[in-house]
């Protein structure tokens, strides 16, 4: 694996969704989420990194340094005891916290740095920990500080760039769920929910400080996530989701590990508006993109992928 990165990132992504419920919300009926005060379309930070995660899990099938800790069917506590028997413990998640911690105790009496070396196996072993951090239960119910580990890369929650107007559509099967309803009926009603068209904005950051000096997230690493990013919705084709795609990724590379200007000032160079004489978008192409290249501050370099 590659050395850690040296560089902070900032970095917008824009992508939309045709005819589709891009994060329906389960406490609204799996309604597309918005912005009850606005009418502006919200995708939640946590559906955009299980895209990544599961795209990464899907190109490198679980090689080494690129599990997935968050995964469908897979115990998180699982996966916790792989790292503790890196450290010469077994069965920790099993154990009650107090006997833990004096296993702990004990096998660091006899010079083994439990929390480093339980941290080196995560971070090395699990590509989203590396990236996005994570908070681990067995690990925090043996107090060690590797229990929460944060991560280099973090995202916001991703805003439509105009108001959306969900629309239910009712829909009917032939297909009858039981014999006594056979009797009675011919087909089934349901309905789901759609947006016709919405574009998506995202800005999300990537710290070269915390991959230095907690999960060594490195150049490869960022690779993969570029990548990742761009194909997030590609192996994750579904009814409900529609037509979704990522349509450009932009990123801001900082000449040093700090960087060299707030991320602000970096977001407000990207503008996406309407063209004009158009009312209601219906496609990407109804939209332009610019960027301010010329007025970005010193030590900042751009690059556009999509």
């Amino acid at each position: 694996m590659s050395e850690y990165i040296k560089n902070r990132y900032e970095f917008v992504i824009l992508f939309d969704v045709e005819n589709g419920n891009p994060n329906g919300d389960p406490d609204a009926g799996n309604m597309p989420r918005l912005d009850p005060e606005t009418g502006y379309g919200i995708v939640t930070d946590v559906c955009l990194k299980r895209k990544i995660r599961d795209y990464v899990e899907t190109v490198r099938e679980d090689e080494k340094g690129y599990r997935i800790y968050i995964k469908d069917g897979v115990p998180l506590n699982a996966s916790d005891d792989d790292g503790f028997i890196y450290a010469g413990i077994e069965n920790a998640s099993e154990m009650k916290n107090e006997d833990l911690k004096k296993v702990i105790k004990q096998r660091e009496s006899e010079g083994v740095d439990v929390d480093r070396q339980v941290k080196e196996f995560m971070c090395g072993n699990f590509f989203d920990i590396r990236t996005f951090g994570a908070v681990m239960t067995t690990m925090v119910k043996g107090n060690l500080n590797c229990g929460q580990i944060r991560g280099p890369v973090q995202l916001g929650f991703a805003r439509s760039i105009d108001p959306i107007v969900p629309q239910e559509v009712t829909i009917t099967r032939v297909a009858i769920t039981t014999k006594a309803d056979a009797e009675n009926k011919d087909t089934e009603m349901g309905r789901k929910y759609i947006v016709p068209y919405a574009l998506y904005r995202v800005e999300g950051y990537v710290s070269a400080n915390l991959a230095r000096k907690v999960t060594g997230f490195s150049e490869e690493d960022l690779e993969l996530l570029w990548q990742a990013i761009l194909g997030m919705f590609e192996f994750d084709r579904a009814a409900a989701r529609g037509k979704m795609a990522v349509r450009e990724l932009i990123i801001f590379k900082h000449d040093t590990e700090l960087g060299c200007a707030p991320a602000w000032k970096l977001f407000d160079t990207v503008s996406v508006a309407r063209k004009d004489g158009v009312v209601s978008p219906r496609c990407y192409g109804d939209y332009t993109v610019t960027v301010d290249v010329d007025n970005l501050p010193d030590g900042v370099t751009c690059r556009r992928m999509g």
